[in-house]
């Protein structure tokens, strides 16, 4: 009985140590991840502080150019480039080397192409503005705007691959320094395009394109030219182009889980502007979701760390490494939320006069924070767990989960609260901290329901089968 109670302490302290160094394994990737993130957020948040000193027409245009930017472009390549967590991060686990930059090169193709009718769509939204409806000064102004950004939907479309590129080998050092920089450059600069030259809104925009592109470009010739990325340099071929089916069948989930979300809280915002007093309403909505994008990136830098954990893991055929990472980020998240709520609900009182000096939507601000530390609370458990399905591969059910938890419940009941009760905009909230709550349950279940040794399976054969199918074709040529 002793000697069963040894082993059973034995055991605890073996499993304890696996989590522990697997903790420090994640820390290790999602701390840089959490400064990449904010730095890219902060380009169009400072482009926002920029532009608001011209006046109130500048302000409002740009804030509609950059929302509309973010959702119908910006949104579905980050959506869409998060599938290589998938594939990229598989490959270098079972290391299949030149695989997975020829992966690289099969998005940032399939990226650039989806560009296209994005940009098309952009240089008239305008136009489009104006015909639903929408003022027409304010209209002009946005549409002008967005056109000029067109060049860093581009660079962004590049841009991501990289990221994935580094964040996969767990290379982290020349995403931070580069996005580093590129935020650094975009601040004086974009004072002086906006203030100094008389570009106005249109040099926050040619700003922003020149800090993504100089951060592209850098990442560029580092993959080029840098000793440390030899391994995973491949050449540019037919496999390329090849790859492009096996690509969009995880990228096109991948964007449907992201956007669908990102598009529920921007719906949300419209609809405070349907509410009496919309002012108000739509400039408490206003802070509560700008607090929740900044500090979505902590959970965004969790999900980078588990992800890439994940899929080298499962690619390397080791379903227990990828179990027991799902468990030491899960410690982490409850650790992390616990901190960042408590401390939002600590300064409720002054935590408004972060955004604004009007002591009504302060007030507003202060009654709103409670639910704001529940979302804060869900936001970093499905974040988490979404970096969790980017790993293993089952981008679809997590677009299935989304789809579930916010248009069929979470945006019904925020319409049924805000507009048949008189929550109004704290209706609005609580619809969508419903929808989010049934998020983080549905995709609890599967991550709890998952079999790892059945993915790591999956995974290797179709790593080798692809890697099988390449020396076919080579040998039948």
């Amino acid at each position: 009985m002793e000697e069963g109670l040894l082993l059973n302490q034995s055991d605890d302290r073996l499993t304890w140590r696996l989590l522990v160094e697997e903790m420090k394994r994640l820390g290790y990737v999602a701390g840089p991840m959490v400064a990449v993130t904010l730095s890219q957020y902060l380009l169009q948040v400072t482009s926002i502080m920029m532009v608001g000193h011209l006046g109130e027409l500048a302000l409002s245009s740009t804030s509609i150019a950059n929302s509309l930017s973010g959702v119908t472009g910006f949104s579905l390549i980050m959506g869409m480039s998060s599938a290589l967590e998938t594939l990229c991060g598989q490959a270098y686990g079972a290391q299949q080397f030149k695989k997975f930059g020829t992966l690289i090169y099969t998005a940032i193709f399939s990226l650039l192409l989806a560009c296209i009718p994005l940009a098309i769509f952009w240089r008239y939204t305008g136009s489009l503005l104006i015909l639903i409806g929408q003022n027409p000064s304010i209209s002009h102004e946005a549409g002008k705007y967005i056109t000029w950004l067109i060049p860093a939907l581009f660079a962004y479309a590049i841009l991501q691959p990289l990221i994935r590129y580094f964040q996969m080998q767990s290379m982290l050092l020349p995403m931070l320094a580069s996005s580093t920089v590129a935020l650094c450059l975009h601040i004086p600069l974009c004072w002086a395009l906006v203030h100094k030259t008389g570009l106005g809104n249109i040099g926050a925009a040619i700003s922003m394109a020149v800090a993504m592109w100089s951060n592209t470009i850098f990442l560029l010739f580092y993959m080029k030219y840098s000793p440390s990325c030899a391994n995973t340099r491949s050449p540019i071929s037919l496999e390329v182009f090849r790859g492009t089916k096996q690509f969009f069948s995880f990228a096109i989930p991948s964007a449907v889980m992201i956007c669908l979300e990102w598009w529920s809280y921007e719906i949300i915002i419209l609809l405070s502007g349907l509410l009496p007093n919309p002012e108000l309403e739509t400039s408490v909505l206003a802070v509560c979701l700008n607090t929740i994008s900044t500090l979505y990136a902590i959970p965004f830098g969790f999900a980078a760390g588990v992800s890439t954990r994940v899929s080298n893991e499962l690619g390397a055929g080791n379903p227990k490494g990828a179990r027991v990472a799902v468990q030491a980020i899960m410690i982490l998240t409850v650790v992390e939320t616990a901190i960042v709520s408590t401390s939002v609900f600590a300064s409720r009182r002054v935590f408004g006069y972060i955004f604004t000096n009007e002591k009504e939507v302060v007030d507003y601000v202060t009654r709103m924070v409670p639910f704001l530390c529940l979302n804060i609370i869900m936001d970093s458990i499905q974040g988490t767990l979404s970096g969790v399905a980017r790993g293993v591969g089952w981008q679809h059910l997590g677009a299935y989960a989304n789809l579930a938890a916010f248009y069929l419940v979470g945006i019904p009941v925020a319409a049924l609260l805000g507009f048949c009760t008189s929550l109004r905009g704290e209706g609005l909230w609580i619809g969508i901290l419903v929808g989010a709550t049934i998020q983080v349950i549905l995709l609890s279940v599967v991550t709890v329901f998952t079999n790892y040794e059945k993915q790591a399976s999956e995974a290797r054969e179709r790593l080798f089968e692809g890697e099988c199918s390449a020396n076919d074709r080579s040998i039948s040529s």
